[in-house]
């Protein structure tokens, strides 16, 4: 084995010099920068089995000589190149070729007529960041009985005719065909049916329409499936309840309606994004026995009722994602069960009730946890790939050829844990190992009443805490002095008073802070550190507060018009009236006036006489008044 990897080579690579390692087996030449003759030369190392070219900044079309008469080679990487054109003829004569990647290159043309179709040897073949046009029927592998796993993503999917009687020889462990959809593929390619032992599935981002295939319920080994941002509709079929092997699911993007079936509860799954689609109904016992979630994200869909109780039994729940629904009622104590939890998002719903107290039993703490969405994908591709290749006992032993092998499937299949959070008055997606580094806590825009909890100040670990658009009253908490990691801290469009605690000036984290449209009064906070970066908007709207950068001096008093309209914005807000309750309570008590009355006339003979009498009186005395002076002004007129 000889690995040059990272070197300058240019020049110092001859045919004479490749002579001598005619009975070399594994050459590592990545990232290493190399004259183009090598691959014109390098076919008299005939004893190479291992031949690995990754980034060394060649380009333009393989050479139809050389290379090819590597016949013993089994491991090839030529990815991160700037190749082009179409795969030379030559190519198969690479008759021992098992492992082969041309991933990140530039290469083109249709792989029915594409010299791969005839390279029933290959076992790992990855083609994903070029420019090949792959028929959805698979036809071009129908001999390579040994092909488990296959990357695609970002080339071009043909909607060529799938043959229904194809039984096709190979039977996928791992397929992934993202972001192909330029065309317009339509429906859900069949040829994804005929793998049933398929462990890793992955055609997102494409442009496939209909309905989630009930058959995929068969498909008893699946891992990891990554089917967002298609145009699925429908249901979520209940066959899916059957994947027991299930570890990460991610059907968000799409159109999908109904409820979540109930016997969705497999306790091996751990990331289940089913965002942005149009979910309905409540949550019932779906995952209620999923003791390995880890993430949840319903976000953006139309769920109703409350958050179940059994919430608090998914004890390894990392990322609770709820925003934008219907959810309902007080947030459940349960959820203070969560110890491992650290993103919490309940934003745009209908929750009311106080803030539980028992918040600060959740340590909120950052986890590694959050972003092994390669347990689903990556993880489990790197720990069980070689358990795919047949017969690959004899490469085993060679330890850089493992590496290689992990690398190559690293680099070729990008499906990462994706969490969208709002902080800093923007949302953010939070992909991959930056997760492990965030935490927050999001209530915003819900109905929740009542004081902030002292102890909400106890979650020091937390990076965002967003409690505006509520009905939260009574004093900032001068415990908040304790949140020392935290970034952004918005507490706007409450009923908040008081003064702004001045221990907040020790928050140096601090980034976006804003109290503004409340009832505080008092003095800013003295502009030091982080607070001398704050602009007028963190406090507009209180019209008690003054100092800088208020345009209100804290020496003056402040103006009549300007608390004015701080009380007209406190009663539309129904800061001190509601303004429903008044017009009913009115028209209430103008009712009730008005039948007493009706009432004591009724039952009292001589009030009802005089009351007559007197309307008479009125009536009689306002005729004659109009009737007066009506004829004074005639008369005038007239004269």
């Amino acid at each position: 084995m000889l690995n040059l990897g990272g070197n300058e080579l240019k020049g110092l690579v001859t045919s004479n010099g490749l002579d001598g390692l005619k009975h070399l087996q594994e050459l590592y030449l990545d990232h290493s920068s190399i004259d183009k003759i090598f691959l014109h030369n390098v076919g008299v190392m005939s004893s190479l089995r291992v031949l690995t070219l990754r980034n060394i900044s060649l380009n333009g079309s393989l050479p139809n000589q050389g290379w090819c008469e590597l016949s013993n080679l089994q491991e090839l990487n030529l990815s991160e190149n700037g190749f082009n054109g179409m795969l030379p003829s030559c190519l198969e004569d690479l008759t021992s070729i098992r492992i082969l990647d041309l991933s990140f290159n530039q290469f083109t043309g249709n792989l029915t007529s594409s010299p791969l179709s005839n390279l029933p040897t290959l076992e790992f073949l990855s083609l994903s960041y070029n420019h090949f046009e792959i028929p959805v029927s698979f036809i071009s592998f129908c001999n390579h009985s040994k092909l488990k796993v296959f990357l695609g993503d970002n080339n071009r999917l043909s909607d060529q005719i799938e043959f229904q009687t194809w039984i096709p020889k190979f039977q996928l462990k791992v397929l992934s065909l993202s972001n192909c959809g330029s065309n317009n593929l339509g429906k859900f390619p069949d040829s994804v049916s005929i793998s049933p032992y398929l462990e890793a599935l992955d055609i997102s981002n494409n442009h496939i329409y209909g309905k989630l295939p009930r058959w995929m319920g068969n498909m008893s080994s699946l891992m990891g499936i990554a089917m967002f941002s298609n145009h699925f509709e429908g249901p979520i079929p209940v066959e899916f309840c059957k994947l027991s092997y299930l570890h990460f699911l991610d059907v968000s993007d799409n159109k999908l309606s109904g409820s979540v079936p109930s016997c969705f509860n497999q306790s091996t799954v751990k990331h289940v994004h089913l965002n942005r689609n149009q979910l309905s109904g409540p949550m019932t016992h779906a995952f209620y026995n999923s003791s390995s979630l880890v993430t949840l994200d319903l976000s953006d869909n139309h769920l109703n009722g409350t958050i179940p109780n059994w919430i608090g039994s998914l004890h390894v729940l990392s990322i609770l994602l709820l925003k934008f629904n219907n959810f309902e009622g007080e947030i459940p104590v349960q959820l203070c069960q969560l110890k491992q939890l650290s993103i919490l998002d309940l934003s745009e719903n209908n929750f009311s009730g106080p803030i539980p107290l028992c918040f600060r039993e959740i340590p909120f703490e950052t986890t590694h946890e959050k972003s092994s969405l390669e347990i689903g994908i990556q993880q489990y591709l790197t720990f069980s790939l070689w358990n795919f290749v047949e017969g690959s006992k004899s490469l085993e032993d060679h330890y850089p050829m493992d590496i290689a092998y992990e690398n190559i499937v690293f680099h070729s299949l990008d499906v990462q844990q994706k969490v969208e959070f709002t902080t800093k008055h923007g949302s953010y997606a939070y992909k991959g190992n930056i997760l492990d580094y965030m935490s927050g806590v999001d209530l915003s825009c819900n109905h929740l009443t009542g004081e902030i909890p002292l102890e909400m100040g106890n979650l020091s670990n937390i990076r965002d805490l967003n409690l505006s658009h509520n009905n939260l009253f009574g004093s900032i908490p001068s415990t908040f002095s304790q949140l020392k990691q935290i970034e952004s801290l918005d507490l706007s469009y409450n009923r908040l008073n008081g003064k702004i605690p001045s221990q907040l000036i020790e928050l140096d984290k601090l980034e976006v802070f804003s109290v503004a449209y409340n009832n505080l009064s008092g003095a800013t906070p003295d502009q030091k550190a982080q607070f001398a970066t704050f602009e007028e908007s963190s406090y507009e709207g209180n019209p008690l507060l003054c100092g800088f950068p208020l345009q209100t001096n804290c020496n003056k008093t402040v103006p009549t018009s300007t608390m004015s309209k701080g009380l007209d914005r406190e009663i539309e807000d129904g800061g001190f009236i509601d303004m429903e309750v008044f017009y009913v309570s009115f028209l209430v008590s103008y009712i009730i006036v008005l039948l007493g009355i009706v009432a004591v006339l009724f039952i009292n003979p001589h009030w009802r006489q005089a009351w007559f009498h007197l309307v008479e009186m009125c009536m009689t005395s306002w005729y004659y008044f109009f009737l007066d002076n009506f004829m004074k002004f005639f008369c005038n007129r007239s004269m």
